[in-house]
């Protein structure tokens, strides 16, 4: 079962909180997280991505800028910009993407500690592969601010009551309420300082919660993890209370989540005509031609293809793919097996130069636009993974391909701060 607990969080005055509050360091390269702060002192970015305050073209993983991290961290603490809270405290954050519309959509996480171990114990799953660079770099940031700066995020499956206390929570004002100028979503933040209540969330997480799984934060989930191990080993008296043996997260209910699709776009046609290329597809897919105005798909296993100004519909067609294996019942998969590998001889997603992923947040217009500026030749794109597919590749200790899921929106960073003691 799960474990989570409450901690003193780090947050901001509520009348900065919008100007601190940054989209997370793996959302802007260098160059934009350096435009979005100009002229803005508080915001995170000066954290998250420090190298924005040193020369430009600093290398973001010079020994200059993790010392800069720390400056700039310890800087915002004694300016009052980061306010730790007397108690211990859990919290709750709700996101929408639409936080206007009448019929606006939000989600609604508990901010809390997990327990490292259940990382190392497989409690909190996986479904992607991390690489040990990217996995350094977050644990260097950890180690010197020692701090969890930035949530990890987090599913589990959902509990009636759970949601009813998280309920009771957000029918009162929220203490953050913004919405952000960059992307004009939503977020709203609750402090939950009732003990009966923050005891009983811890309960209903230790008997109700199988597992909790990462949606977005791979490489933060093990750092911050692998942080938390090497801490235990470097003191004699460990008891296994001490802080660093947790991580903070943002946990939502599975039922709430929003993944948008993650899309493709392809160089060339790996020396095929246009006729050579549709005829190799039709093997494998029913293709029909929907003409020039833009085809979204609407379902599993189908698909659309934008090549020479049409676009065109593909359903895969029976026997060409396994619905009854975790990894086979991907439309990545398919994709991948029938026709980025067969036909255009694309065999590792994560090197090949010809092939790139475009996330649906940009929508389809983008993939019709590097297609039409002559960048790429063929575009594809492909009905969202659904949460189940997720969990059902967690659960069988299998591994999601390469740029499957997409999470929509992004955690803000700057909420609220976790330190390790």
């Amino acid at each position: 079962m799960s474990v989570i607990k409450p901690f003193r969080g780090f947050r901001p005055p509520k009348e900065i909180v919008e100007k601190l509050a940054s989209r997370p360091y793996d959302v802007l390269n260098s160059e934009e997280a350096r435009k979005e702060c100009e002229g803005s002192p508080y915001s995170l970015l000066h954290v998250t991505k420090a190298e924005i305050d040193l020369p430009v073209g600093t290398d973001e993983h010079s020994l200059e800028v993790y010392l800069q991290v720390v400056k700039n961290y310890n800087s915002f603490k004694d300016y009052g910009w980061l306010v730790q809270d007397k108690e211990e405290k859990l919290y709750v954050y709700a996101q929408s993407m639409n936080p206007t519309a009448p019929d606006a959509k939000w989600q609604y996480g508990i901010v809390a500690c997990a327990y490292s171990e259940d990382y190392v114990n497989k409690i909190i799953k996986k479904h992607e592969l991390t690489r040990k660079d990217k996995e350094e770099d977050r644990m260097k940031h950890v180690r010197i601010t020692n701090a969890n700066v930035e949530p990890v995020f987090f599913a589990y499956p959902a509990v009636a009551r759970i949601d009813e206390i998280v309920a009771g929570v957000t029918a009162k004002e929220p203490v953050y309420d913004f919405i952000a100028k960059e992307d004009g979503f939503g977020h709203r933040f609750w402090v939950i300082d009732d003990r009966a209540l923050i005891d009983e969330l811890v309960e209903l997480f230790a008997t109700k919660v199988p597992a909790m799984y990462i949606a977005d934060g791979h490489h933060r989930s093990a750092a911050a993890a692998l942080v938390g191990q090497e801490k235990k080993e470097h003191n004699p008296n460990h008891t296994g209370k001490e802080e660093y043996n947790y991580f903070m997260t943002v946990i939502f209910p599975d039922n709430q989540l929003n993944i948008i699709d993650y899309n493709r776009v392809v160089k060339d046609l790996n020396g095929l005509s246009k006729e050579q290329f549709l005829n190799a597809v039709s093997e494998a897919y029913t293709v029909e031609d929907m003409g020039t105005e833009i085809y979204k798909p609407s379902k599993l296993h189908e698909f659309s293809m934008y090549l020479d100004g049409h676009w065109y519909k593909m359903n895969a067609k029976p026997g060409t793919f396994n619905d009854s294996d975790p990894i086979g019942v991907l439309d990545v998969t398919i994709l991948s097996n029938l026709v980025l590998d067969k036909i255009l001889g694309i065999k590792d997603l994560r090197t090949d130069k010809r092939i790139d992923f475009v996330g649906g947040i940009r929508g389809l217009g983008e993939l019709k636009r590097r297609v039409d500026s002559g960048e790429m030749k063929v575009a594809f794109a492909l009905y969202p993974v659904s949460m189940q597919q997720i969990i059902d590749i967690a659960d069988t200790g299998n591994i999601m391909p390469p740029k499957t899921t997409w999470f929509e929106p992004k955690l803000r960073s700057g909420l609220v701060i976790h330190e390790l003691a």
